[in-house]
């Protein structure tokens, strides 16, 4: 199943409970306790349940636990830099390659 696909049809609420999986999985694949990894994020047990549950958190919690699960290339893919507008890559005009001869008058 392509997951950027079918996200794009869930609901915000459906989107907060599949990052939290997502988040839930990596901590259990790294094999973390919530109690562990609660405490190298700084945040309490209750706002590692509520993130991993999708019951609502704030981006500061979002950061501190992927920064604990050494995962901040997730932030990357949350919202990626861009380097160059592809719409201006349309709008200049291209760099010549040779010169057109001119015609003798």
């Amino acid at each position: 199943m392509d997951y950027m696909k079918a996200s794009s049809f869930l609901a915000p609420k459906e989107l907060q409970e599949l990052l939290g999986e997502r988040l839930r999985r990596l901590r259990l694949n790294r094999n973390l306790d919530q109690r562990s990894t609660a405490e190298k994020a700084g945040v309490s047990e209750k706002a590692l349940r509520n993130l991993e549950s999708g019951r609502g958190s704030t981006v500061e919690t979002l950061l501190r636990v992927l920064k604990a699960l050494d995962h901040l290339q997730g932030l990357d893919m949350l919202a990626p830099e861009i380097s160059v507008n592809p719409l201006d890559l349309l709008r200049k005009p291209k760099a010549r390659l040779r010169a057109t001869p001119r015609l003798p008058r």
